[in-house]
Formats: structure tokens, C-alpha cells, sequence
């Protein structure tokens, strides 16, 4: 009897630890900061993990290729910008000026890398807006 309770103990604390390391494990990749062009640009220790900039679309430098998924853009902050290249669907809502989040991580070249965006048309969610 106690050999099979032994072997039954054993199994369970293999599971919660592989339970376990597999929670902490996901949580880590999950974990994303996001910051404002400003804020990342200026804070160095960002520039090398997966991030979200919250920023405005620059009419300057905006190129988009809907059949081939890709957008290349200037994100801008209050005072500094960042060129990103984005490739995934691109949303309705996209265009110059309107307010974006993206998530990627920066190439050694400089450019954003983004394989995730979000807009936000601050009219259309105004109060009294029509819909």
C-alpha cells in the first residue's frame, strides 16, 4: 500500500511542477510593456524585448500595400519618432494621423518591427458622435 502511495505522491508533485513551470513560463511571454514613442526612445532598456508603442500615425513616410499585408510607417510621440513595419492585416481604421498601438520589438536597423496593431479614431468614440 505505501509503495503505491509513494509512486501517486511522486506523480503529483511531477505534475504541479510541470504545471507550474509552465504557468511562470507563459506569464513571462506574456508580459509586455507598453509605452509612448517618448518613453521608449529615451529608456534604452526597452529597446531589446517585446514592446507596445502608443503613437500617431505621421502622414510622411506612410506607404501601405493592403494585398500584401504591409504597412510602413512614422510612428510619432509628442517629440520624437519612430519608423515601423508592420505586416499583418491592416484594420479599417488605419490611416495618417489617427492614433495606433503596436507591438513588435526593434531590428538592428532602427525600424519597429510590428506583427500587431490597434487603432483608435478618437471622433468616432466621442460622445454625441454619429455612428
Amino acid at each position: 500500500m505505501t509503495h503505491s502511495r509513494n509512486k501517486l505522491i511522486f506523480a503529483a508533485i511531477i505534475v504541479i511542477g510541470a504545471v507550474s513551470y509552465l504557468t511562470y513560463a507563459g506569464a513571462q511571454k506574456g508580459w509586455v510593456y507598453t509605452l509612448d514613442v517618448d518613453a521608449y526612445q529615451t529608456q534604452a532598456q526597452y529597446k531589446h524585448q517585446r514592446t507596445r508603442l502608443c503613437g500617431k500615425v505621421s502622414a510622411d513616410q506612410l506607404t501601405v500595400h493592403s494585398a500584401a499585408l504591409q504597412a510602413n510607417f512614422l510612428l510619432c510621440g509628442k517629440e520624437k519618432s519612430i519608423p515601423v513595419s508592420y505586416h499583418g492585416v491592416i484594420p479599417d481604421l488605419f490611416k495618417a494621423g489617427c492614433d495606433v498601438v503596436v507591438e513588435g520589438r526593434e531590428n538592428a536597423a532602427g525600424t519597429f518591427e510590428s506583427d500587431m496593431i490597434m487603432t483608435k479614431c478618437a471622433s468616432k468614440y466621442e460622445p454625441g458622435a454619429k455612428k
